[in-house]
């Protein structure tokens, strides 16, 4: 086809065929009829008909093309369906006379006609947030069917495109001359003639096949995988299949998820690495990549513009206008070498390093193996007390371990805690590229390689023939242009009247480029073949080692029990907490909002010097006699209702609930328990037995001992009765399973419940419900035991017990998590008769649950909850939180309720606000995104489809806003 024909096509509007147009074709040659709806086209028509129980997709396009154009892809079709691993794909449907392509004229204008069948699935471009692993899915999707048509051939194939990439020079400059916006032609333009001239060189030694070149956001469909997260699996058309560079395939598809990466290019890189993965890339190709994504984003641009002035009225055009000026800003936003070495390292090439052999010294009045490298990292033992967010905290630690040494450097490659950001959705630009060195004043800096000086103010440049040195804190009388020979002198170090002074050090490969003094940490790989370590001119010392949480990971796999489980596929690995934050080891900082196991928040520091002082004294078991074990035990029964005067003290909540069975089975001498359905009250054999939370263990309804009995849960959301005023149909299943134990006369030891419903998400229990359940029980001698391991302790905000929102008082309460503050300790508070019954059995002993540390502990908890308040902040903090989880509630119907009090809080997802059809993959989906947006949650109850809110009892009102604003930016942008 002669370039004339082809920009002709590039000119044309969609065909002109209304819905009436369309009814006709398929009724005439299909012998269908249906629901009719327009999909959206470039330059084609297309319908979609629902006809009973199949759906197909009519495609209509110009006579201008070729009819050997649709036959190739219409055998491309039948070509992939005989593969065995091929993705799903539509079926070409033949007319009533057998035809796969008719010719029909209408209006005096010829017309190619097509069906397809419908693919069922969801698309991806309207999404405006997509995970890694849609992108990935994407990637592996585009390397697929690369793979299946490499042995694929028609002469269809053969033709002049103007998306194909090996003419996106002449298809630009063509599109160019319709642009009026002379800024924005301008843009488009130097984009281009950057992205040829890096591709020319490559071009001779890229590889050529067939290639679908469309396998894009809106060319797919997807399902949702086990994670709640749309995976892409299906190709809807066929349109754009030619003879082209195969990596050109790979960069059409990369192009496409530019607009869904926030303006962060490095988006792309999981969909490149699974793509290698299925269907390797050449080096060459490789280093192809980029400016072909960069080539694609203009071509894209332009087009839209230039068919917006042809076909105003296409809204399929125009709606993916914007997404195509996001795609374009992004890719000639990004620096094209960082690009180039960040994707070359993501599938296993490098970049040569920098030969730093023959180098001289940088600074030759130091010896460089003396120079003391400072850790600043996110274990950095000098950071203490939140002392990293001091400003100049870094340059403090640096100037004090220079005068104790001499001479001392930051870290090259360290990921600095300094520059982590509390309440950001977006990971810091922490990845250190550089070096700081604090040294003499005075001192002299010469050059390590000769080069030329340029200078551009303070900031001193020696540009090398393969590198650039970067250099700060210098006075030096060489002018801009100077030639500097190896070994001579640049400057001295600043003094500004200290006796020390700072230098920064930085290299760079390429000579125009200022670079960034940090990346963040998905730049990494890329920044860092930029910037190489400096490492070379201090000493080894001076460069940090990359964190790998993958390798932990698998050695934690190899040797840590599989049943204890982590949060997360990938967990972040997380090393230093303060308040209610984490930081993991690349310096991202989140807000915890699960962790009630620390009440006071993380590494309180009033807590951790009560720890220390107890350990420098004693710590040993409690039958020995010391002070705190009675401090201890006295402050925790003054905090129990009237009568509780006796404590058990213990090593967890599963130990504590344990024990309260063991107590209620020694005082009635009877076996049987009753316990709630939904529930979970820990791992030991007792606890466990009563613990029937089918997410927790799916065995659980089916395996428990015959003296379990579990009752219906009064869960008044989704519970057969609804509402706060049902306790008297719950208690109905209570008192049933009470009278079936007295008709066989083995009696009933206990009741165990939360009076708060902490594992369905923090749910409270109907009105009276408590009472009737302790008065039936106790009327048969059992007791009542109220599990507050959860839910107690000044959780709730309003009440420091959640047996007190009931208005009963348990014969039996038991403790954990919290009151420990992450150190392992629980209690049982009981009267002093049900106490006393276990000595019938032998003592009791816990040999670290009443230790002198473990007491302390307790004590200084108990001190800190007070002094600061914690409760109040409970009550006031979790009202505004909850307000605000309402709030998406009436915007977003995915949210079916708002569960608890203060702070333990539930959200709940449904499909169906009337069905209450759980949104299990969604929850899970929406708990990574939190994740990625700098908070920790997890999902809770039977279906798994409840956020669990538990965060320390410091919660501050402007980290529980930043909860509410990340939830709602998942639940607006997509998960």
């Amino acid at each position: 086809m002669a370039d004339a024909a082809l920009v002709n096509r590039m000119q044309l509007p969609r065909p002109d065929i209304t819905p009436e147009d369309a009814v006709e074709i398929l009724q005439t040659h299909y012998g269908l009829s249906g629901t009719l709806t327009e999909l959206g086209s470039q330059q084609d028509r297309n319908y979609r008909i629902d006809a009973g129980d199949n759906a197909y997709v009519l495609k209509i396009c110009r006579a201008e093309y070729e009819l050997i154009e649709l036959e190739a892809q219409n055998a491309a079709i039948r070509h992939l369906h005989a593969k065995p691993d091929a993705p799903r794909i539509p079926e070409v449907v033949p007319s009533l006379n057998g035809r796969d392509i008719l010719t029909i004229t209408i209006r005096e204008q010829d017309y190619l006609i097509r069906l397809l069948g419908f693919l069922p699935g969801r698309t991806l471009t309207q999404r405006k947030y997509l995970p890694p692993a849609a992108a990935a899915g994407l990637g592996a999707l585009s390397a697929r069917l690369a793979r299946d048509l490499a042995d694929f051939d028609h002469p269809g194939l053969h033709r002049n495109l103007q998306w194909d990439l090996r003419r996106a020079g002449p298809v630009a400059v063509q599109l160019l001359s319709t642009i009026t916006d002379h800024e924005a032609r301008d843009r488009i333009a130097k984009a281009m003639v950057a992205a040829v001239k890096r591709i020319q060189p490559l071009a001779g030694a890229l590889r050529v096949q067939p290639v679908h070149h469309d396998v894009t956001d809106d060319n797919v469909v997807s399902h949702p995988d086990a994670h709640g997260q749309q995976v892409p699996d299906g190709v809807i058309d066929f349109g754009d299949i030619i003879q082209g560079w195969l990596v050109g395939d790979l960069a059409v598809t990369c192009a496409s998820l530019l607009h869904h990466a926030d303006g962060n290019p490095f988006y792309i890189l999981p969909a490149i690495k699974a793509y290698h993965a299925v269907y390797p890339l050449e080096e060459t190709e490789a280093k192809a990549l980029w400016p072909l994504i960069v080539a694609r984003a203009v071509i894209l641009a332009a087009s839209s513009e230039q068919q917006l002035a042809i076909d105003p009225d296409n809204e399929y055009v125009r709606g993916n206008l914007d997404f195509e000026r996001q795609i374009f800003d992004v890719a000639t936003g990004a620096q094209p070498d960082v690009m180039e070495a960040a994707i070359l390292r993501t599938i296993g090439f490098d970049v040569a390093p920098i030969a730093t052999e023959g180098w001289s010294a940088l600074l030759p009045d130091v010896d460089q193996q003396q120079i003391a490298a400072i850790d600043l990292s996110v274990t950095g033992p000098d950071f203490i007390d939140a002392n990293w967010q001091k400003p100049d905290m870094d340059w403090r630690l640096l100037a004090q371990a220079a005068i104790s040494s001499g001479a001392a450097a930051t870290r090259y490659g360290e990921f600095r805690l300094s520059l982590a950001s509390p309440l950001s959705m977006a990971a810091p630009q922490n990845f250190a590229l550089h070096n700081d060195v604090c040294l003499p004043s005075g001192s002299t800096v010469a050059a390590p390689f000769p080069g030329l000086l340029q200078r551009q103010g303070q900031h001193l440049v020696l540009v090398g023939e393969e590198v650039s040195l970067h250099l700060d804190g210098l006075e030096s009388a060489l002018e801009d242009g100077a030639a500097i020979e190896q070994g001579a002198t640049i400057g001295t170090i600043g003094s500004e009247g200290s006796a020390i002074g700072g230098l920064r050090i930085q290299l760079c490969r390429v000579p125009s480029l200022v670079p960034p003094l940090f990346a963040a940490a998905d730049q990494a790989d890329g920044w860092s073949a930029i910037c190489p370590s400096p490492v070379a001119l201090l000493n080894a010392a001076c460069e940090a080692p990359r964190p790998d949480a993958s390798a932990l990971l698998s050695l934690r796999n190899a040797h840590f029990a599989k049943p204890q489980k982590h949060y997360y596929e990938t967990p972040p690995q997380i090393e230093r907490g303060r308040r209610e934050f984490l930081f993991d080891m690349q310096g991202r900082c989140y807000l915890d909002m699960v962790n009630n196991v620390t009440t006071l928040g993380h590494a309180h520091p009033r807590l951790t010097a009560a720890v220390a002082q107890q350990l420098s004294l004693l710590n040993t078991n409690s039958r020995f006699h010391y002070l705190a074990v009675a401090e201890f035990s006295e402050r925790l029964a003054m905090l129990a209702p009237e009568g509780l005067d006796s404590v058990f003290l213990v090593n967890s909540g599963s130990e504590a609930n344990d024990l309260a069975i063991r107590l209620a089975w020694a005082h009635t001498g009877k076996k049987n328990m009753l316990c709630l359905l939904e529930a979970y009250h820990g791992w030991t054999v007792a606890s466990d037995a009563v613990s029937t939370s089918i997410a927790d263990n799916p065995q659980a309804l089916t395996t428990r001992p015959d003296w379990v009995h579990p009752v219906t849960s009064p869960n008044t959301y989704r519970g057969p009765f609804r509402g706060p005023d049902s306790a008297s149909d719950y208690l109905v299943d209570l008192t049933d399973k009470l009278q079936a134990i007295d008709e066989k006369g083995d009696g009933v030891a206990g009741f165990i419940a939360e009076p708060v419903y902490g594992n369905a998400g923090g749910i409270a229990l109907p009105h009276g419900y408590l009472a009737g359940a302790y008065d039936a029980v106790r009327q048969r001698g059992g007791l009542c035991i109220a599990d507050e391991v959860q839910v107690g302790y000044g959780r709730l905000g309003e009440h420091f017990w959640g047996f007190e929102s009931q208005g009963v008082v348990p014969d039996i309460i038991t403790i954990a998590k919290g009151m420990g503050n992450g150190h392992p300790l629980g209690a049982v508070i009981t009267r002093r008769e049900i106490a006393e019954s276990l000595e019938r059995e032998g003592y009791f002993f816990s040999s670290a649950g009443g230790s002198p540390v473990s007491c302390v502990v307790g004590l200084t908890v108990l001190d800190i909850l007070r002094d600061e308040n914690l409760q109040e902040n409970a009550s006031v903090v979790g009202d505004r939180l909850k307000a605000g989880l309402i709030e998406l509630m009436d915007r977003f119907p995915l949210i079916g309720a708002v569960h608890g009090t203060g702070l333990y809080l539930g959200v709940e997802f449904v499909r169906d606000r009337e069905a209450l059809t759980p949104a299990t993959e969604e929850t899970a989906a929406i708990c990574e995104r939190l994740l990625d947006l700098g908070v920790i949650m997890q999902p809770t109850g039977d279906h798994l489809n409840v956020l669990k809110i538990k965060p320390p009892l410091c919660l501050a009102p402007e980290s529980a806003d930043f909860f509410v604003k990340a939830l709602e930016k998942v639940l607006q942008d997509g998960f």
